[in-house]
Order: structure tokens, then C-alpha cells, then sequence
């Protein structure tokens, strides 16, 4: 049995504030229990998800596009899964075990088809549009798909060998009409793999992060639960703007809680701010789940300037750490608006905390059924709340492992079952959890360890500064020195020394930004991150040098 809170009653040493077992040194979750089926039950997600739906079905859409205005029912979104996953049975042989590429901008048909692969047992792999054929090609050989789902313009990049169907040929739209000789269903179990999505892989090439229908449905019903406490307090908002890329987990996992909830899910073809902001003023959107990016674009662009956006009750930004500077500006310019935070990742099938409340930088407590660790990086001492370690994690939303390649999941998953995540965080006495920084982004100067992010939240906290990111660069003497890449903002001159010299004035000698460049963007994942790959190799350019 559990407490009202979620913590075990058979757990005595478990502080009820914090969460943290002063026997195990874990931190339990102070969340509502979130009652999931018996994992022995065979379901799967799409299954699950549908089957939350309110009852009788809403009136509004469940989907509408943002540039025509054209829409899809719940009722005609239910009969298109199932008419569409009769016929990738019948017409197009797909079962259960089969990989689905998916490499296509966002639009109507993809969550139709997310939930309708799902329900035949079908392995969901989907791409960036935008990815090189090189980069296509290295996620083809990671998920070994059977059938690539394309359009005109991104079937090109897909290497000939993959049988491929465009979304909008006439073959593919037939398999929406109703199937008359329906199939007999397949058994799914919840430990069958649902989805195989790639990790960011902002420091180095992605990973294929393989997640099972028991780690989307854990995903969905504490999604769900969450949303229900929400409703309570009358912050339920029943028009979200789909922002974030459907390919990405945060995406993938947020219109899959669209469509659970029974709530209306605007999805837009790419990113563009301007069409972002006439979206929410023509749709009336009431929450849009954002990165970072978009935060910092409403913070401070004049384009919102005029715009009515009346409607906005919540953000919820993910998939990349939210500068404190940021949500600070945004909240000066949309005072009524609540600024949502989370902190999750592909490994953990999407958000693993979230809250309302940022207290000062929190990405709130962990999800029900989540237990967590903070490790000391260099003993492996497992710590208490207000130190800091790494951020181990152990639940049902737990991926399975990366496929095809035993030596990364080996590394990242113990034989405990708890994922090594990378980040230094720490809870603090009330059960909240702070991510200090990645642990492989630190700069090594000397003997000394800089986190990159700590040097970014000064430099945009500059008023002629519209973004900024900070790198290693090599140096003979320190080994390696923090090297800030700036955005300007539009007709400012600020110069290297001045940049330097704001920093300078506020950090620890060895923290000091030592050189600056100058550029137009930063350049950015999907998600929000800082593709710091990128921005090495250009630094390293300048010296003509190699990065091992």
C-alpha cells in the first residue's frame, strides 16, 4: 500500500517532505499514485490511450491544421485508426515486430498513423524531415525498417532498398476508406518494443532509444493523471498549439496526451513564429508546450507587439533547459501567463518531472512511480537532498536499451534497472529536483570544471545580447577555455572585450569567458538544445584544427 502522497507505508525512514529513504538513499515520488494495468495484461498504447477518452466523445476537433483550417473529428479520428490499421494488415502486410519509418513534416495523418502502428503492434521510428540522406541513412540502420511512410519531398533522402508509401498518393489515402472484412486481433504485449525514437545527440551521433508499450502507457496514464489534477483547479486548457516536433518525444508524447484527453490539437508543417502567433490568436489556443527557442523569441521579439494573444493561459517548455534570464522576460511581457517546466528525456518515454510552480529554477517533483538517485559522480555514493550528483532514474517509463548497441545501454543502464541520465542535479527538501548541468558538456580549464549553461544565463542576460552559447576551445596552457558564440541583438554593436568583460565582472577568474564570436543564430536541435557539436567544430575552424 501507498499514502495519499505515493510513498510506500512499508518505507518508515521515507521523509514525507522530501521523498528521500534515509535506508536506500532513494528519493520516492510525492505524487498521486497512478494506477497502471497489470504489466502481465496484454495492451498496447494506442489501446490504452483510446480507451481514456472521455465519454460520450468530445464536440470539438481533436485535430485541426494550423495553415487551411481543415479538421478531424474524434469520431472520424477513431474510425481513421481503425480503418488505417486494417488496411497496413491487409494491403500493406505490416504486424506485429514490423519497423515504420516515418519521415515526414507534422501534419493530419501522423498522429493518425502513430496510433494506428501502435494498435497492430508495429514499431513507430520516426525521422526528422530536415535530417541529411547521411543522417537518414545511420537512423535506417539503427531501426532496420520494413516500410518508410514519406512524402514527394522527403522521399529522396530515403535509400532506395525501403519499400516506401507517400503519404499523399492515392494508394495511402485509399487505406483510409472502411475495411469490410476486419481481422482477428493481434496479441500485443506491454513489453513488445512501441517505438524506437532517436536520442539528440547534440555531442556526437544518435542513439535509437527503443521504448515498449508498457513505457508509453506508464507515459500516458501519469500524462492523464496529472491533467485530471489540472482540470480540478480549472487550469485544463482544451486548445493546444503543437510546436514541438512530433518526431521528438516530447512531440510524440505530447499529442498523444492531446488525443487521450480528448482536447484539441493545432499541429503546424514547420516551425515558423509569425504563423505561430496568428495560429493562437485565430484558433483561441489556451496551452502550447514550447523549447526554449520559442520562449526566448516571445520574450523579446517585436513581431508580438499588436498580436492578441488573450487566450494564452500556459506554456510548458521541454526538451532543453529553460535560461533563468528567459523565463524571467517572458514573464515581465505575459504577466497572466503560467510558465510551465519539465525535465525529461527520450530514455524516460518523454517528461519524468514537471510543475507550474518553477521555484527559482525547479523542474518540479518526479512522476508517480518514479524512484530516483543522486550519485556522486566520482564515488558512487548515492546522496541526500541539497547535494548534488548525477541524476539516476528507475520506473516504468524506463526504456528498454538502445538498439544495436549493447556496450551504450550497458553503460547507461545498470543491472538494477536504473538509468544513468547524465545530468548533475539535486532535490531540495521538499521533494523538488534542480538539473545543474550535462556532465560531458563541462569545460575542463585547467583543474578546474565550467558548465557552459552558468555562462549562457549571464550572457543573455545582457540587453544587446539575443542569444548566446558557450563551447570548449583547445588551449595549450589551460588544456581548454570557455568560447562564447553571440547573437546581437538587431542594430547593436557590442564588441569581444565587452562581452568579456560583462562576464568577467561577474564569475570566478577560471569561469571567464576568454574569446567571443560573433554569428546570426545559434544553432539549435528540434528540441531547443544548443548543437554544441557544431559550434566545436567551427570554433576549432578557426585554429584549423581536428576535434577527437
Amino acid at each position: 500500500m501507498e499514502t495519499s502522497e505515493g510513498i510506500p507505508r512499508s518505507a518508515p525512514a521515507v521523509d514525507p517532505r522530501s521523498g528521500f529513504c534515509s535506508e536506500t538513499k532513494i528519493f520516492h515520488s510525492l505524487r498521486r499514485p497512478v494506477p497502471l494495468p497489470p504489466d502481465s495484461v496484454p495492451l498496447n498504447a494506442a489501446s490504452f490511450s483510446l480507451s481514456l477518452l472521455p465519454s460520450p466523445l468530445p464536440d470539438q476537433p481533436a485535430l485541426i491544421d494550423a495553415a487551411t483550417g481543415a479538421s478531424v473529428s474524434y469520431p472520424d479520428l477513431l474510425s481513421r485508426i481503425r480503418n488505417l490499421a486494417s488496411a497496413l494488415r491487409s494491403r500493406a502486410g505490416l504486424s506485429k515486430g514490423h519497423v515504420a519509418f516515418l519521415i515526414s513534416p507534422p501534419g493530419l495523418d501522423i498522429p493518425v498513423l502513430y496510433l494506428a502502428l501502435l494498435s497492430i503492434g508495429a514499431i513507430v521510428s520516426p525521422a526528422n524531415p530536415l535530417s541529411t540522406p547521411a543522417e537518414i541513412a545511420h537512423q535506417i540502420r539503427l531501426s532496420n525498417p520494413s516500410v518508410a511512410f514519406a512524402t514527394a519531398a522527403t522521399a529522396p533522402k530515403l535509400p532506395p532498398h525501403i519499400p516506401t508509401l507517400l503519404l499523399e498518393s492515392p494508394r495511402f489515402r485509399s487505406f483510409f476508406d472502411p475495411n469490410t472484412a476486419p481481422l482477428p486481433p493481434l496479441e500485443i504485449l506491454q513489453s513488445d518494443t512501441a517505438a524506437i525514437l532517436c536520442s539528440s545527440g547534440t555531442m556526437g551521433k544518435v542513439k535509437g532509444v527503443a521504448l515498449s508499450h508498457r513505457n508509453l502507457v506508464a507515459q500516458i496514464a501519469s500524462n492523464h493523471a496529472a491533467a485530471q489534477v489540472a482540470k480540478e483547479k480549472d487550469a485544463g486548457p482544451p486548445v493546444a498549439l503543437i510546436t514541438v516536433p512530433l518526431f521528438h518525444v516530447f512531440g510524440y508524447s505530447v499529442v498523444l496526451r492531446e488525443v487521450t484527453l480528448g482536447e484539441t490539437a493545432v499541429l503546424m508543417e514547420r516551425f515558423d513564429f509569425s504563423a505561430i502567433l496568428a495560429a493562437v490568436e485565430r484558433y483561441r489556443v489556451n496551452l502550447m508546450p514550447v523549447s526554449p527557442p520559442l520562449v526566448l523569441a516571445m520574450a523579446k521579439s517585436p513581431a508580438v507587439v499588436g498580436r492578441d494573444l488573450s487566450s494564452l493561459k500556459l506554456l510548458v517548455c521541454g526538451g532543453a533547459p529553460l535560461v533563468r534570464e528567459v523565463a524571467e522576460s517572458f514573464a515581465a511581457r505575459f504577466p497572466s501567463v503560467i510558465m510551465g517546466k519539465g525535465y525529461g528525456l527520450t530514455e524516460s518515454s518523454g517528461g519524468i518531472a514537471g510543475t507550474d510552480d518553477p521555484r527559482n529554477g525547479s523542474t518540479g517533483r518526479i512522476s508517480a512511480s518514479t524512484e530516483a538517485r543522486i550519485v556522486d559522480p566520482a564515488t558512487g555514493e548515492s546522496l541526500g537532498p541539497g547535494q548534488r550528483g548525477e541524476l539516476w532514474l528507475r520506473g516504468p517509463t524506463i526504456m528498454k536499451g538502445y538498439v544495436g548497441d549493447a556496450e551504450a545501454t550497458a553503460s547507461t543502464l545498470d543491472p538494477e534497472g536504473w538509468l544513468k541520465t547524465g545530468d548533475l542535479c539535486y532535490f531540495d527538501h521538499e521533494g523538488f529536483l534542480y538539473v545543474v548541468y550535462r556532465l560531458n558538456e563541462l569545460i575542463k580549464y585547467k583543474a578546474y570544471q565550467v558548465p557552459p549553461t552558468e555562462l549562457e544565463q549571464i550572457l543573455l542576460s545582457h540587453p544587446k545580447i539575443v542569444d548566446a552559447a558557450v563551447v570548449p576551445y583547445p588551449d595549450e596552457e589551460a588544456g581548454q577555455i570557455p568560447l562564447a558564440f553571440v547573437v546581437r541583438q538587431p542594430g547593436s554593436t557590442i564588441t569581444e572585450e565587452e562581452v568579456i568583460d560583462f562576464v568577467r565582472k561577474q564569475v570566478e577568474p577560471y569561469k571567464e569567458v576568454r574569446r567571443a564570436v560573433f554569428i546570426s543564430s545559434v544553432p539549435k536541435s528540434p528540441a531547443g538544445k544548443i548543437l554544441r557539436r557544431e559550434l566545436i567544430n567551427q570554433a576549432l575552424s578557426l585554429l584549423n584544427l581536428s576535434y577527437n
